[in-house]
């Protein structure tokens, strides 16, 4: 084995290592997830260098479809201090989410009709962009919430019995 084989060998990094900006673990709890699409997103230069930083809060954020255009509105990116003086950045301001006009006329339809809602999932790298993982969702009565915690609770009691068991 020459010094070539070796550096062929060169360890790399999983495809999705620290991928993951941040994540809306409320919208799961709040709603049943039923269909979930990929968008990207409009953002100023120093939104994603806080992005890179992972200064960014959604769970407060929401998704609304206006003039055929969806719209990301209530996610908080905190800017950097180190942002530029001649910039006032708006850390809450309205970004625009890029989709396919296939999937913004699903979207349309199911939130017109059938009474869905928009949630933002995720936040996470791909190839050096910014995507955000929307959730087609309705939402959860108390009853739900309530039947999910149980439920999860039994599974984590379950796992616990077999492991000691």
């Amino acid at each position: 084995m020459g010094y070539n084989d070796q550096m062929a060998k060169k360890k790399s990094k999983p495809a999705n290592a620290g991928a993951t900006i941040a994540l809306n673990k409320k919208a799961r709890h709040d709603y049943f997830i039923t269909d979930r699409f990929e968008a990207g997103i409009v953002l100023e230069g120093w939104e994603v260098k806080s992005l890179r930083a992972g200064r960014i809060q959604l769970s407060d954020s929401y998704v609304l479809i206006k003039d055929n255009e969806a719209w990301l509105l209530g996610a908080l990116i905190t800017p950097l201090p180190t942002a530029s003086t001649h910039i006032h950045p708006d850390p809450t301001r309205t970004r625009k989410l890029l989709l396919n006009r296939t999937e913004l006329d699903k979207l349309i339809g199911a939130v017109e009709r059938k009474g869905f809602t928009l949630v933002p999932l995720a936040m996470y790298w791909k190839r050096s962009r910014a995507k955000l993982e929307i959730g087609l969702a309705k939402g959860k009565q108390a009853h739900d919430k309530r039947a999910t915690q149980k439920e999860r609770d039994w599974q984590r009691q379950k796992q616990r019995l077999l492991k000691s068991g």
